[in-house]
């Protein structure tokens, strides 16, 4: 069974390496070929060069696999998904951005006829962690459950810098993430809130103290999902303190405006001026690791699920923790233990007692407590 992986950057290396590993043969493809190459000569894959933006290219590969990982930007999310469910590819992505998940549920009737699962929002937030926040739901018993909490960091080990921060994927990711409106359930209700906002103190043994504040993307379907069901349900990012208020006054500054202004003679759009500085200044490659706590409060007793993974080997801790949930979703697929046709998310698509064990082999262990 063939496998393919879109882009070769940290993420999608590490879900050709986790595949190959599983045993498939897979296919990693970029539009930059050296890259494709140098991904497909570490891993055992085999190298195309493909610009997933020319329909025709698109289609012509993914005729050829079982199933895709899209480790590529999310503005081509709907394009690739469109395409596999039209070949009849199992479908896997990223996502992160909310806007793009809701076109691809638009799929779901095309992809139930087609016999394929399309899956957004894999990866570690939104992916693993709304996994674990919906074993903490459907295993909460009956009754509104009075919270669900998730928390998520990629973090430096050792920060420097009035950030405390180094660059772990795209730095426009990172605005995005921080620019969008973040989608919670506040008294049992669906609403939003502004991104860099509802800040909290976080205590964590060995490397507190954190910030934590609200960020989009990260709840993926689960407030509309659960409300009614669930009285507050909220997703935060984990920094080290003082980085959310940076990054708040360069949003007040107008740094995230996307809209070109004439300066000095010349257009210029403030969003592309932060991210290329950003891209330019702030550290990459240090050891890095993740955290991740999700917890429910109901009935006057709390429960917890708590993950540590720090860079090992060939990898980083986030491109671990995102890719390879992902991949162990992919075999779960491949092999047929899986079998859901349609248009979900990842929270929506594996239970966590289907996921976890997967994840045993590649040193990803989550406590609960």
């Amino acid at each position: 069974m063939a496998l393919l992986v879109l882009g070769a950057g940290i993420v999608g290396s590490a879900a050709a390496w986790d595949l190959r590993r599983r045993g498939f043969d897979v296919v990693i493809a970029d539009s930059d070929e050296s890259a494709a190459q140098r991904s497909a000569h570490a891993f055992g894959a085999v190298p195309v060069a493909l610009d997933v933006a020319d329909a025709g290219e698109l289609m012509a590969v993914l005729e050829g696999v079982d199933l895709v990982i899209s480790a590529v930007p999310y503005r081509y999310g709907f394009g690739v998904a469109s395409a596999a469910v039209a070949t009849g590819t199992h479908y896997l992505d990223f996502g992160g951005n909310p806007t793009v998940v809701a076109a691809q549920k638009r799929l779901h009737d095309d992809a139930l006829e087609a016999g394929v699962m399309l899956v957004p929002d894999c990866g570690l937030a939104p992916g693993l962690a709304n996994v674990l926040a919906e074993d903490l739901i459907s295993s909460a018993g009956p009754g509104p459950i009075d919270s669900i909490q998730m928390r998520v960091g990629a973090l430096p080990q050792d920060p420097v810098g009035a950030l405390g921060y180094q660059l772990a994927f795209s730095p426009a990711g990172l605005i995005n993430e921080y620019a969008e409106p973040c989608e919670i359930i506040a008294d049992g209700t669906y609403t939003t809130v502004q991104p860099l906002s509802r800040f909290e103190a976080v205590s964590w043994p060995h490397w507190g103290p954190l910030e934590a504040f609200s960020t989009a993307g990260g709840t993926s379907t689960m407030c509309r999902n659960h409300e009614g069901d669930v009285m507050s349900l909220e997703y935060k990012t984990l920094r080290y303190p003082g980085h959310g208020n940076a990054f708040r006054v360069m949003l007040e500054l107008g740094l995230f405006d996307e809209t070109s202004h004439l300066i000095a003679g010349s257009q210029v759009t403030p969003r592309s001026v932060l991210v290329d500085a950003l891209a330019r200044r702030l550290p990459r490659g240090e050891p890095d690791l993740v955290l991740v706590r999700v917890w429910r409060e109901h009935d006057g007793a709390t429960t917890t699920y708590q993950m540590e993974d720090r860079a090992h080997g060939a990898f980083s801790a986030l491109a671990r923790t995102t890719a390879f949930p992902t991949t162990a979703l992919a075999d779960l697929i491949a092999s047929g233990r899986v079998n859901r046709p349609g248009v979900h998310t990842m929270n929506e698509a594996v239970l966590a007692s289907e996921l976890l064990p997967e994840l045993e082999s590649v040193g990803i262990s989550v406590e609960l407590s």
